[in-house]
């Protein structure tokens, strides 16, 4: 029987490309890709567009993301974990109020930039609502449907094309990569030191070769079952009225905050 931990990281399918993917039955998992893509970025244009002085509308910003991220079912856990990828912006932004020219602002022991202050602080909140937007998009739909939406999203189709393209032969990397894994280690290898790099480095050119190798036999393949530029696919179904209801509420309770908080601030 599986661990609940496993249950709880377990992706559609076993490709590379797959592997953000948290498959669950949640009203956000069962939306369009293209509605997601659509919900996704216009939640974020209205979330660059709020002053960083407007806090009370980012703190309900967040608290509306937290109510999506409980209705996808994504363990809070998993997400923490994936926003860490911020991390290095959150250093830059960290060390901006220690750097620039006009007023100053006492807090502690440190004499800060105001200026810096209200753009670090901007790059963090904003940065952290837009990277918890992409993990939703991305744990909630696999990539192949990141790209259909794009694709109904009239994305030009050579651009769809190449990252198709690319989400294939990642996997046909991979699978050499294993397989030349287990060969090395079944002959006893394990690389220790510094000396065990020219043998990594062999690996790595054998890999590239073997790869490209593979990949001219996968497109080969393709041009033999009919392949003329275009994936084929089933003609996607008419989206109904309520569907895109249901998708634009996540942007829209954004602008209903952001609408709110314009008001307040003219009152």
């Amino acid at each position: 029987m599986a661990t609940k931990l496993e249950q709880e990281n377990h992706h559609h399918g076993h490709d590379v490309g797959e592997r953000l993917y948290l498959h669950r039955h949640s009203l956000v998992h069962s939306l369009p890709s293209h509605l997601k893509i659509i919900s996704a970025i216009a939640f974020i244009l209205i979330v660059v567009s709020t002053p960083v002085t407007k806090w009370p509308a980012f703190i309900a910003y967040f608290l509306w993301l937290l109510t999506v991220v409980s209705i996808a079912k994504i363990p809070f856990l998993l997400l923490f974990k994936r926003s860490l990828i911020e991390i290095p912006f959150v250093f830059f932004a960290i060390l901006m109020p220690f750097f620039g020219s006009g007023e100053k602002v006492q807090v502690g022991p440190f004499d800060l930039y105001r200026e810096g202050l209200i753009a670090g602080s901007g790059i963090v909140v904003k940065g952290t609502l837009g990277v918890m937007t992409a993990i939703i998009l991305s744990t909630s739909t696999t990539a192949r449907e990141i790209l259909r939406g794009l694709e109904r999203l009239k994305l030009p189709v050579l651009m769809v094309q190449i990252a198709s393209f690319m989400l294939r032969y990642v996997n046909v990397v991979n699978d050499e990569m294993e397989r030349m894994k287990v060969a090395r280690e079944s002959r006893g290898f394990e690389a220790t030191g510094i000396k065990h790099w020219k043998v990594l480095a062999t690996a790595a050119g054998a890999l590239f070769i073997r790869s490209y190798e593979r990949g001219e036999r996968v497109h080969l393949s393709m041009l033999s079952r009919g392949y003329e530029g275009v994936l084929p696919h089933d003609e996607p179904p008419k989206v109904q009225t309520k569907v895109w209801f249901t998708a634009l509420v996540y942007p829209f309770i954004a602008a209903i905050i952001f609408t709110v908080q314009l008001v307040i601030g003219k009152m």
